[in-house]
Parts: C-alpha cells; structure tokens; sequence
C-alpha cells in the first residue's frame, strides 16, 4: 500500500510551510502512525505530529447539447504534518 499519494503545493500550503508544516494527500486507509513512519522514512525528518482529515467528494453537474452531465468528484484523505523544528522538506529537489 503506497502511503503517501503526492503531496500538496498550493498557496494555503507553501505559506505553511515556514511554520514547518507540510500537507499530502494520503491512502484513506492509512492511519497517522503509518503516515508519521512513511514521511520519516522518504524525507529524513523527524515528525512531531500529524493531522488528518477526509475531504468528500461532491457532487458536479455540467449542462450540454446533449443534455445535463452529473458526477462526483473523488473522496480522499489529506494528512498536515509537522516537522520538528530547523528541519524542512524541498519538494522540489528532484526537478
């Protein structure tokens, strides 16, 4: 099971990332202790906590010449870690 799906770069998140705090979407079925070990494990950093939470998926509909489309947006886990203090993530090192 691959814990950890990609993590979140969007404004909200890079400006917490000066508080030491990174985001990731996650397998809904991880917990946080799996989460604390995957991140250790793939970035070198010791993790001081973990928060989760699930966002729903909703519902979307689109209107055509064919007529009305409905949908649904998917349903995933997000996983805000903090990283001890003076140690930081670049997501960015690969590129």
């Amino acid at each position: 099971m691959a814990i950890l799906i990609k993590p979140l770069v969007t404004e909200k998140y890079s400006a917490m990332n000066e508080q030491g705090k990174y985001g990731f979407v996650v397998d809904k079925r991880a917990n946080k202790v799996e989460i604390k070990k995957a991140v250790e494990k793939i970035y070198g950093v010791t993790v001081e906590s973990v928060n989760t939470l699930i966002h729903a998926g909703r519902s979307k509909s689109r209107y055509t010449k064919s007529g009305v489309i409905t949908g649904k947006t998917p349903t995933y886990k997000k996983a805000i870690v903090k990283v001890a203090d003076g140690e930081i993530i670049d997501f960015y090192s690969g590129i």
